[in-house]
């Protein structure tokens, strides 16, 4: 895969923080992560972080009041800056709340896009062995991602890895509220220090739990389960991020060139064929066996991730 040039930071982003606490509380309650990370979770088993999400914008809803983020004209013009583009298209926001978790979120590059390909057609597993096997770095769909903090908590801090997987990380770890990092994640490395506070360790809860706000938007927070309290902070000891994403073209060419040539599965089969005979690896990918665990293994085998150096053990990983 394709290393990404070191990030942009930003200060100062929102001239209006209320604004943004006003968003959060209007969106609640919030669910904990779950999909790529924690997939096919028991809702009856105490099995996820206190590390709770939501979507602002996605590709059928956009909260009223999330042009906000949206359309922040600076992540719009630091994009085509930073990746020497004419266009750029926000489509995502989504925030991320998190506490008391004593072990670091997973280091990790974000889920890719191809011409044609993406999340809702092609399995998780396919897209980041397309994006490992670096064969399709011609048909990718560039993806500029700013992260911004609502404050500074106990721990929290963003670990990077600007300069390559096998390169030591960077952090951001003060001064982080209305900052933003904004780059290409999809090529970077990143990962979520542990968060405070600690004295409590690392409380968990079913998928069903969910978090919310008592009363006043900037005031206690807290988090139930099946009608069970289990957790309650203060917004400000609780790590607020939102994730802004947006398709970049580098010109009107580039966009006509993405869109008229969608990748078909067997485009997708033939490309890896091609690599895995010059490499004399006796496979083939069978379009058939998409689904199939062993043929899974086999092809992913042969296009494994990096783990980056320094990376911090996951809370996932327990």
């Amino acid at each position: 895969m394709h290393v990404a040039d070191p990030p942009i930071l930003l200060t100062d982003v929102l001239s209006d923080v209320g604004a943004a606490v006003e968003l959060l509380a209007q969106q609640a309650p919030y669910a904990p992560l779950g999909g790529w990370y924690n997939p096919g979770a028991d809702p009856q088993a105490r099995t996820r972080p206190l590390w709770f999400r939501g979507d602002w914008v996605n590709e059928t809803y956009a909260m009223p009041g999330s042009d906000l983020f949206l359309h922040h004209q600076a992540y719009i013009e630091c994009s085509k800056e930073f990746y020497g583009a004419e266009i750029v298209e926000p489509h995502s926001v989504y925030v991320n709340q998190m506490m008391a978790m004593g072990e670091a979120g997973p280091a990790h590059t974000d889920n890719p896009r191809f011409a044609g390909r993406d999340r809702t057609n092609t399995p998780m597993w396919l897209l980041r062995a397309m994006l490992w096997s670096g064969l399709f770095d011609d048909m990718s769909l560039p993806q500029a991602t700013a992260i911004w903090w609502l404050n500074d908590v106990e721990g929290g801090g963003f670990r990077y890895w600007p300069n390559g997987p096998d390169e030591p990380p960077e952090e951001h770890v003060e001064g982080m509220a209305n900052s933003a990092l904004l780059g290409d994640n999809h090529g970077m490395f990143h990962q979520v220090n542990a968060v405070g506070p600690f004295e409590f360790g690392t409380p968990r809860v079913t998928p069903m739990a969910r978090l919310a706000p008592m009363s006043n938007p900037e005031g206690k927070w807290i988090v139930t389960d099946h009608d069970q309290e289990i957790y309650r902070s203060q917004l400000s000891d609780i790590r607020v991020s939102v994730l802004w994403k947006a398709d970049v073209y580098l010109d009107a060419e580039h966009r006509h060139r993405l869109d008229s040539n969608p990748l078909s599965l067997a485009d997708i089969a033939n490309r890896f064929d091609a690599d895995l005979a010059e490499r004399d690896v006796d496979i083939t990918f069978d379009t058939c066996r998409i689904n199939d665990p062993d043929h899974i293994a086999e092809i992913t085998g042969h296009y494994p991730e990096a783990r980056p150096v320094e990376a911090l053990p996951s809370i996932f990983d327990y």
